[in-house]
């Protein structure tokens, strides 16, 4: 099986500082799955959540209807459960309840087994001001990048 399907957070490094990256696996349905593995979903506004029992949840993610799918299909904009170690639950929750972090997906991907995996981050929000410090030391990186092919 072909890993082909990438499917990237582009907002998240740029609105949080990641400070702690981690892979959990998915809890889906057929038709969720090979929608994914027709890249037919998106993270971009997602965000993941502990329900009372300690579980991770994310929140908002769409994967759109399998074309092929009768009256089984699934709901769009579903809960999802993510699979981690306890350990690793234990950890994100008390980071997220006593310090203020939050936890976003970062990346949605596919195993060579043809498992769908997600990458999340223990993030910290950033400031207005940290915000164009990035966008500034982007606009730096390609005029220097600009300058150097144009010397070549």
């Amino acid at each position: 099986m072909k890993n082909t399907v990438n499917i990237l957070n582009k907002k998240a490094r740029f609105e949080y500082e990641i400070l702690d990256k981690y892979t959990a696996g998915i809890v889906l349905t057929g038709t969720e799955i090979k929608s994914i593995r027709l890249s037919k979903a998106s993270i971009a506004e997602s965000f993941c959540e502990f329900n009372e029992q300690g579980e991770l949840f994310i929140i908002n993610m769409t994967i759109e209807e399998y074309a092929w799918g009768t009256h089984y299909n699934h709901k769009p904009k579903a809960e999802r459960k993510l699979l981690l170690n306890k350990r690793e639950l234990k950890k994100l929750e008390k980071e997220v309840k006593n310090v203020g972090l939050t936890v976003v997906p970062l990346k949605l991907f596919i195993t060579e087994n043809g498992f769908a995996k997600l990458d999340i981050a223990l993030a910290k929000g950033k400031k207005l001001y940290d915000k164009r410090e990035s966008i500034k030391d982007r606009d730096n990186k390609r005029n220097l990048d600009r300058i150097k092919k144009n010397f070549k």
